[in-house]
């Protein structure tokens, strides 16, 4: 069982930057693909990034390509979403997802490979 945590959501000028950071429970981190999804209002939840157990292997919507960096610190039991060059646009609540991966290398990008969500943190850009 893995419990997700995210933080660092909030309110920014479009332009802006903002980092999101999810910190997962146990001692196992290390051990899980790590993905960032988003839900607008109205919309369904859609993939953001994802990352590999090793974090060497990275993968991205088209929309954020550019902008956005998933990273992970399998130390701090942490994954991190950098936003710069936010847009309106990308309100939404973010939500950090985990699954065991296959192996260092495995990365997923469907919503319903993943088995663990954390609770969501709000991004707001405005105009």
């Amino acid at each position: 069982q893995v419990q997700l945590v995210e933080s660092g959501g909030g309110l920014v000028e479009a332009g802006g930057s903002l980092r999101l950071s999810c910190t997962a429970s146990g001692r196992t981190f290390s051990m899980y693909a790590m993905g960032w999804f988003r839900q607008a209002p109205g919309k369904e939840r859609e993939f953001v990034a994802a990352i590999s157990l090793s974090g060497i292997i990275t993968d991205y919507t088209a929309s954020v390509k550019g902008r956005f960096t998933i990273s992970r610190d399998n130390a701090k039991n942490t994954v991190y979403l950098q936003m710069n060059s936010l847009k309106v646009e990308d309100t939404a609540v973010y939500y950090c997802a985990a699954r065991l991966g296959a192996s260092s290398s495995s990365y997923y990008v469907k919503l319903e490979s993943y088995a663990y969500w954390g609770q969501g943190t709000q991004v707001t850009v405005s105009s």
